[in-house]
This record gives C-alpha cells, sequence and structure tokens, in this order.
C-alpha cells in the first residue's frame, strides 16, 4: 500500500526584485512568461518600491531593469479583458488601473534622486511610456519601442503623455499613428534613449550611469531634477524666473558653497546633502 504525501505549492516567484549595489537600488521586472506587462501587482509593487526609495537616504540612484526577452509589453491585457464581464464592463477597473499606472510613472519623475532604465528588449505601449519616464535609459542593441495601440483599436493615449515630452511631435506622432518599432539606435536619435551598448550590457551601463550622478550632491540632484520638470511645462518668462529662484536658494545652500570653495581651491569637495 503506497502513502501519497501532500506536497506544499511551489512558492510563487517575486514579481518585482530588489537589490543593492553601493548607493543604487536596482528593481528588476520579473514576469518574463508575461513580457513583464504591468498587471495591478507589478504597477503596485513598483509604486510601494519608489515610495520606500523617496525617504531611503542610503539610496541615491534607481535602476529599472526586467528579466526575459522583453522590457515591458504595456499593460497585462488578459487581466483587463477579463474584468469584461464586470457590471459595468470594466469601466471602473479600466479607470482604476489607467489612473495607478499614470501614479506610479509620476513617482518616477517625482523621485527626487536619478531613476535609469536598462532596456535589454522590447519596450512597448505603456512599457515604452515607463522607458519615457525615467530620467535616463539605456538600451541594448537588441531592444526596439513602439507604442503599438492603434494596431489593435486602443490609441496609446497615456503612453503618449511620457513619449511626447521626450521626443519631437512629429516622431511621437508616427510612433503612435503608426505602431511600427523603432530600433535601439533610431530611438537614441530621436531622445528616447541616452546610450545604446552592447546586448547584455545595458545592466551594467546603467548601474555605472546612475553610481557616476551618486557621487553628487544629494541635494543639489534633487533641486535640480524637480527644477527641470517644472520648467518644461512653463513659459519662457516663467520659466527663467522661477530658475532663477532656485539657483539662488541653491547658492545658499551649504553644498554649492563647499562645492565652489573646492572648485577654487582646486580640492575634491566633501558633501552632507545640505
Amino acid at each position: 500500500m503506497s502513502v501519497q504525501v501532500a506536497r506544499a505549492p511551489s512558492p510563487q516567484p517575486q514579481i518585482l526584485l530588489r537589490e543593492t549595489i553601493g548607493s543604487i537600488a536596482v528593481l528588476t521586472l520579473n514576469r518574463p512568461a508575461a513580457r513583464n506587462s504591468l498587471s495591478e501587482a507589478m504597477i503596485a509593487s513598483l509604486h510601494a518600491e519608489l515610495n520606500e526609495i523617496r525617504d531611503d537616504k542610503a539610496v541615491r540612484g534607481v535602476v529599472i531593469a526586467a528579466n526575459g526577452p522583453a522590457f515591458s509589453a504595456g499593460h497585462d491585457m488578459k487581466e483587463l479583458t477579463a474584468r469584461r464581464t464586470d457590471p459595468d464592463r470594466g469601466r471602473a477597473f479600466f479607470a482604476e488601473m489607467m489612473n495607478a499606472c499614470s501614479a506610479m510613472m509620476q513617482a518616477i519623475v517625482h523621485l527626487p534622486k536619478p531613476v535609469v532604465a536598462a532596456v535589454q528588449g522590447i519596450a512597448t505601449a505603456a512599457g515604452c511610456q515607463f522607458v519615457a519616464s525615467c530620467d535616463l535609459a539605456i538600451a541594448s542593441e537588441a531592444a526596439s519601442f513602439a507604442t503599438p495601440g492603434v494596431d489593435i483599436g486602443l490609441f496609446c493615449s497615456t503612453p503618449m503623455v511620457a513619449l511626447s515630452r521626450n521626443v519631437p511631435r512629429k516622431q511621437a506622432m508616427e510612433m503612435l499613428l503608426t505602431g511600427e518599432p523603432i530600433p535601439a539606435v533610431r530611438a537614441r536619435e530621436i531622445g528616447l534613449v541616452n546610450r545604446v551598448v552592447p546586448a547584455g550590457t545595458e545592466r551594467e551601463a546603467a548601474i555605472a550611469l546612475a553610481q557616476k550622478v551618486a557621487l553628487k550632491s544629494a541635494y543639489t540632484i534633487k533641486l535640480g531634477k524637480e527644477a527641470f520638470y517644472r520648467q518644461a511645462e512653463m513659459s519662457l518668462a516663467d520659466a527663467y524666473r522661477y530658475a532663477a529662484e532656485v539657483m539662488t536658494e541653491n547658492m545658499m545652500a551649504r553644498d554649492a558653497e563647499e562645492g565652489i570653495g573646492a572648485f577654487i581651491e582646486k580640492r575634491t569637495p566633501t558633501w552632507r546633502d545640505e
């Protein structure tokens, strides 16, 4: 007589991994089988990590990477489609997801630390939006970018917000209207990514770039990043007025006094991040 022993269910892998390399937090999307689509759980996990990183003084920069052949294929269409059976045909859930994703993207912009995307594969729709929302981006030669919602009858309206703030209008409209992917080299030419590197080196290159920024005064980076995004939405006169106020505030900071003094005295500055 054989006795069958019930086996405990295998633990589900984490959908978002976090690793600390020096002062850099590396967040890795870990849904390779689902092409790292931005499910409800993935969006919530990313937003939670960004909120935690915001107040962690030990973290001076963030790299967002992904496991598998795709960086991110955008929203989880299977998850969204499953809600078509709701009494409202999914309207409330769709609105909740679009707003949650938009809030997470804005959390990247509002994070007072540099965020660098390391793109190893395709980044489509909200995945392309994800890259465009980061401050900097390193792409593998094997990476490609697209906003192909138009191909399935769903215009990439929310990805459009980030995309149109990164690349010239005509280039953004071509991507949005045709849905055709562009290779990494073309993405660099139009300003969607900063650098293109050999396949397999994008993660290390992104970490190195984040570490380079992390050597600067954290206070100065925080002040400058916030000012960069705020002035971009202003008229020319208002932008200069605001930037002059920021420069004045910056000049009064201890790190600016130290940095300028070190420059004059030809020595390495010692930052206090204040």
